[in-house]
């Protein structure tokens, strides 16, 4: 076996590094599910999102009276919910409407014959909101289009990031790395997946250790005891072993 390797930068694609392909696929699928499921949430929060605001144009501000209260537990109070029963008027029409919720720690300042802010839906003047409550949670609702936007740009930017990742530790080592005799430190290790040994190498009298990553069921670029391998340009403690299969794929071997 003879080697023919040329001078860097050497012409590497991603498609000749043997798995990248099946790698980026696999976080394209990742990406497509995640988007999936925020168009999901996207359509579900818009149409909420039209309903609340809906609601807030349309409702009239009433003054009812409050009949009860129902509250959770004294020390489960903070940022829980209650509900009131209340009585108003609305168009001339006498309303009594219970189950009206509101926040624990505004109901619990209300007695009986208290008086209260409600939203009113003509189209349903039964089914009022206690009207702090309301706009409190339509101006929450404000901020959910944002949220799903960027959950979408953090799903691009993620799939990006693992692209660029993978040029840079399975491209630019073979494209601009150096190119170098590793010496294990042991034997090679066999596993299902790809693995990590340390190893050296020496430049210029200088002994260099990294640790080297090397596919499992190939067999490397072999001198001897020592191994074929590219530095990662960028991480000079790590390289990667380059095993028969992929020099032959690049043209390495004659």
């Amino acid at each position: 076996m003879q080697l023919a390797i040329p001078h860097a930068p050497r012409k590497v694609r991603l498609t000749q590094v043997p798995g990248a392909l099946g790698r980026l696929a696999r976080d394209a699928v990742l990406g497509l599910l995640f988007m999936a499921l925020l168009g999901a949430a996207a359509t579900w929060a818009g149409r909420f999102f039209v309903e609340e605001h809906g609601f807030a144009a349309r409702a009239e501000e009433v003054d009812g009276v409050v009949v009860a209260t129902r509250l959770p537990p004294r020390h489960a109070r903070d940022g829980a919910e209650g509900t009131l029963e209340v009585i108003y008027t609305f168009r001339e029409a006498e309303h009594s409407v219970s189950g009206v919720r509101t926040f624990a720690e505004f109901a619990e300042g209300l007695g009986k014959g208290a008086s209260v802010k409600l939203l009113v839906d003509p189209a349903a003047p039964d089914r009022p909101r206690e009207a702090g409550f309301a706009r409190t949670r339509a101006s929450r609702m404000g901020w959910m289009p944002w949220g799903l936007g960027v959950g979408a740009l953090v799903a691009v930017a993620l799939f990006t990031r693992e692209a660029r990742r993978l040029v840079r530790s399975e491209v630019e080592p073979l494209r601009l790395g150096a190119l170098v005799w590793l010496t294990p430190d042991g034997p090679l290790p066999e596993a299902k997946g790809e693995v990590a040994f340390p190893a050296h190498y020496f430049r210029q009298d200088v002994k260099m250790e990294v640790r080297a990553r090397v596919r499992p069921g190939r067999a490397p670029v072999r001198n001897g005891a020592k191994v074929l391998a590219a530095v990662v340009p960028r991480e000079p403690g790590w390289a990667r072993v380059i095993d028969q299969d992929l020099a032959g794929v690049l043209g390495w071997l004659r």
